[in-house]
This record gives structure tokens, C-alpha cells and sequence, in this order.
């Protein structure tokens, strides 16, 4: 349908629209190649750059060629001059129609006939259709430069969020199918990794770089206890989510707190469920791969702000954590946390009355 359409335009229209939009496109896809260091596309840019110098060439031909048909035109009407005196002068010397039919035949198989005169002149182009080709070549041509970035690879090298792992087929330990409705490691972290996340952490123009969840069960229970968990990393903050499906309700959890390391503790409700602000250091652990050693001893890491919710308004036990901390020590405000659980809680079951 394209070449169809291309056929009709006049030739002084369609073959500039060619060169303009081979020559956009065929630059464009070398200049990528020679970045990317990529052979199909060096190839497919030069197939775009031979295609424009064999339009050019023809241009080229067709403007000698209508040069050369001006001197011509202009060396007949003179010959043409030239054979219409004598024959004039011949006709108002010869008075009888014989003498004239007997001049006719003679100019007739001489093959001297009569040739268009200066009246016959060329037609001029008209100024209206030149000025239309025009401004159709120039839309063509901002056309492609429109269309351009956007059907050919992108010259921004801005990474690409991380994406959670499908772990559908991951078979679930025991203590997941011991538990209602348990939320698994997957779904927690398509639940954290949302488009807004470095919005809400007050880093915007930031992109998470590792998202991953993982279908654990909580330490010192024997593996009876499901306890799914997530982790988004940016460059500045960590965000961890998990879910601890046991029987501690939260104001046990806080008593426990008076016991531990836990600073900064502060009890409040969040979407009608208990919960408790606290803040403790993380736990930073050394492997070298290289040496036979096991690694090195466990260090106190940096400053982690947590805060834990119920899984249930009437607080019958369990409670998801939403923990984020930074490599610099630097935490954001309470109020950060609390955009997290209430965008992430909503998509976690609530616990069942038993």
C-alpha cells in the first residue's frame, strides 16, 4: 500500500521524500551500530545508505538530462526558422495551385515538413504544486525524525528495575501448608517492588537494583512456622518485608522488645491493627570465597528502623515486619514506613478467627 501511494507522487516529490528518509534512518542505525559494536545493524545501515546514493544518483541524472534538452529545444526552433522563409517566399512567388501541390510533394518527399513553432514552448511548473512538494518533503522528513527514536533502540542507558523471580513451581516447606492462607516469599515481593516505591522513600530518580522473595520459616521453631519474606535494594535504602505466622501478639512482641536492643519503641495502630515502632542495628557478616576460611566473625551493621504490625485486627497472633535501613546509617522519617505497610498489609490475608 506504501510503494503503491509512493508510485503516485511526481518524481520531484517522491524521490527527495526517498533520500530524506534513507539518510535519517540509515545515520541513525550506523551511528548505533558503531556504538554497540553491532554487524546486523552496520548491515542494515548500509543497505539504507546504498538505497539513498542510488536515489541520489538518479536525481542527479534526471536534472542533467533536463539541462540538456534546453539547448536542443532552442537549436530546433531555429532550424525551424530557418526552413520557413524559403518556403514562404516560394508560395508568394508561385501564383497557380499546381505549381503549389507540386512544392508540397517535393517538400513532402524531401521529408521537410512543418515543426512546431516557438508557440509550442514547454510548460512552465506550476508555483502551487512546487510549493505543496515542498512542504510535503519537509513533513516527511520531520516525520522520520519524529518516528525515529521511537522504532529504533534508545540511546539511554538507564538500568531497568529490578523484577521479582517467578517461583511458582518452588515447592513450599511444610510449615506454608500448615498455615491459612499464608502469603508466599513471590507475592511479597511483587506486593514491595511497586513502580512508587523510591517515591515513597523520598529517592525518586533512584531504581530498585536486586529484588527477591524467599520462603523461609522463622529461626528456633524447627521449621514449623512460615516465614515469608522480601527485599528491595536501592542505591540509598533497603526495604525487607516478612510475615511471621506465629502465635506472639503484639503487645507480647512490645513486652519482649524491654528485653532486646530494640531503641526508639513506639506503639500505635495502623489500618485498625495494632503495631510498634523500633529501631535495632542489623547483623553485617563477612565471606571470603577466596581463602579456605569460613569467614570472618559477625559485626554490628547499620541502624535499621522496623516497623511490626499485627496480621489481624483482633491481634490474634503473628505480625508482618517492614524493616528499612542504609549502608550509611541514614533513616527516613516514620512517616516513609508507614506509606510502605499501607500499601503492602492490604495484600496480605488476614489470620482467620481461630
Amino acid at each position: 500500500m506504501l510503494g503503491f501511494l509512493l508510485r503516485l507522487l511526481p518524481f520531484w516529490v517522491r524521490e527527495p521524500l526517498l533520500i530524506a528518509v534513507g539518510s535519517v534512518f540509515g545515520v541513525r542505525i550506523m551511528y548505533l551500530a558503531v556504538r554497540d559494536h553491532d554487524r546486523v545493524a552496520a548491515g542494515i545501515g548500509a543497505v539504507f545508505l546504498v538505497f539513498t546514493a542510488i536515489r541520489v544518483h538518479t536525481v542527479v541524472r534526471a536534472l542533467r538530462a533536463r539541462r540538456s534538452l534546453t539547448p536542443a529545444a532552442a537549436a530546433d526552433r531555429v532550424t525551424v526558422d530557418a526552413a520557413a522563409q524559403p518556403q514562404t517566399q516560394t508560395q508568394t512567388q508561385t501564383q497557380t495551385q499546381t505549381q503549389a501541390q507540386t512544392q508540397a510533394q517535393a517538400q513532402a518527399q524531401a521529408g521537410i515538413g512543418p515543426r512546431p513553432g516557438p508557440d509550442t514552448s514547454e510548460k512552465e511548473p506550476n508555483a502551487w504544486g512546487q510549493a505543496v512538494a515542498a512542504v510535503a518533503v519537509f513533513g516527511a522528513l520531520a516525520a522520520a525524525l519524529w518516528v525515529a527514536p521511537r522504532v529504533m533502540p534508545s540511546d539511554d542507558n538507564t538500568p531497568q528495575p529490578a523484577s521479582c523471580s517467578d517461583g511458582e513451581h518452588e515447592e513450599l516447606p511444610k510449615a506454608y501448608k500448615q498455615t491459612p492462607q499464608p502469603v508466599t516469599g513471590e507475592e511479597l515481593c511483587k506486593a514491595l517492588n511497586r513502580p512508587d516505591l523510591a517515591k515513597l522513600l523520598g529517592t525518586p530518580e533512584e531504581t530498585a537494583t536486586t529484588a527477591s522473595g524467599t520462603n523461609n520459616t522463622a529461626p528456633l521453631t524447627d521449621g514449623k512456622v512460615a516465614q515469608p519474606e522480601a527485599e528491595v535494594k536501592f542505591d540509598t535504602y533497603t526495604v525487607n518485608v516478612s510475615a511471621t505466622y506465629n502465635d506472639l501478639s503484639t503487645d507480647q512482641y512490645v513486652k519482649l522488645m524491654k528485653f532486646g536492643n530494640e531503641k526508639d519503641v513506639r506503639t500505635l495502630r495502623v489500618l485498625g491493627r495494632p503495631a510498634v515502632f523500633s529501631s535495632d542495628h542489623t547483623m553485617k557478616i563477612e565471606i571470603n570465597l577466596g581463602s579456605g576460611s569460613s569467614g570472618g566473625p559477625v559485626e554490628q551493621g547499620p541502624l535499621a528502623r522496623t516497623l511490626s504490625v499485627a496480621l489481624d485486627r483482633n491481634d490474634q497472633g503473628g505480625y508482618c515486619d517492614i524493616t528499612v535501613w542504609s549502608t550509611s546509617g541514614a533513616l527516613p522519617n516514620d512517616s516513609v514506613l508507614l506509606d510502605i505497610a499501607e500499601k503492602v498489609l492490604p495484600t496480605i490475608p488476614e489470620r482467620s478467627v481461630r
